[in-house]
């Protein structure tokens, strides 16, 4: 059984082939590729773009789908994990779609289901279709020329899971990654780290802010946003007239990971991210389900 837990569950040759895939979806148009078919979607900790990009790929695909209201439902009144993960499995979906708070959750889900499962997010871990769009944004801005491309990734690295799974996608498609943010929001690491975007900002091809993840935080670290803006949100001062792609996985909060003005500055390609977030999401369902009924 195929999964996507994360990113290292794709061999770089099976990103290639959904990059593929996913040029085509850009189009927009619908299709009936998976008519018929059921995905779930059950998100345990609150999502807008992750869910809705899933919902509106399966459709788009012709899938039906069915998103489970996790606040209302047996989850919320005691059931176990794998009561849960037996009770979806019984609905005979095609692919489930899982976000959890709490990291390993969908992996020990994908132990006791008999479709793919595809983690929509899980703590502090991974989000690897996170990743995979983002990957995709790049190489479609460098027109495929990637290798040496240097990145910064910006912010609270420690508690973030897109952080996670770009440091090993990119790391193993060859870009250089540098990480850059306050000592407290930084991990253990072999790679480059600074505490000050400027000092990298001439060497880097690539900045990808993060979200600061305050709910994550078990005490406050800086007195207000603000400050922390003061030093590390992305702005046309700091930017100038670079030639720099600028990425943020989203929600932004504006003015504190990335200013006003440089939100809509074309080097910004947050909605592009978006838009690509839902053909690369449509090729994971296609190639998770077109392989499991191919072993049927």
């Amino acid at each position: 059984m195929k999964h996507l837990i994360n990113t290292r569950d794709f061999s770089l040759e099976e990103i290639n082939d959904l990059y593929d895939r996913a040029e085509v979806f850009l189009d927009n148009k619908q299709r009936n590729i998976l008519q018929g078919r059921m995905i779930i979607t059950i998100f345990f900790e609150n999502s807008t773009r992750t869910r809705s990009s899933f919902e509106i790929a399966a459709k788009r695909l012709g899938a039906n789908v069915v998103s489970l209201d996790v606040s209302h439902s047996s989850s919320s009144k005691g059931e176990t994990l794998l009561d849960t993960a037996a009770t979806l499995d019984a609905m005979g979906p095609d692919a489930i779609v899982v976000r959890h708070k709490r990291a390993g959750v969908p992996h020990i889900l994908s132990k006791h289901v008999k479709c793919p499962l595809i983690n929509g997010g899980d703590g502090s871990h991974a989000h690897p279709t996170q990743a995979l769009l983002d990957f995709f944004t790049i190489r479609q801005h460098f027109k495929g020329k990637i290798k040496g491309k240097k990145i910064a990734i910006v912010g609270d690295i420690k508690n973030s899971r897109v952080a996670n799974s770009n440091i090993e996608l990119l790391s193993r498609a060859g870009l250089e990654v540098i990480l850059v943010a306050p000592p407290h929001f930084l991990p253990k690491t072999n790679l480059s780290v600074s505490n000050s975007i400027k000092e990298v900002i001439d060497e880097v091809d690539i900045i990808m802010s993060l979200r600061t993840q305050t709910e994550r935080h078990a005490n406050q670290i800086y007195a207000s946003l603000k400050d922390y803006a003061e030093d590390f949100c992305i702005t046309l001062d700091l930017m100038g007239k670079r030639d720099i792609l600028l990425l943020h996985p989203g929600p932004v909060h504006r003015n504190v990971d990335i200013d006003d003005i440089m939100m809509e500055d074309p080097r910004c390609q947050v909605l592009e991210q978006v838009k690509n977030g839902v053909a690369i999401r449509m090729a994971v369902l296609v190639k998770l389900i077109n392989e499991q009924e191919a072993k049927n």
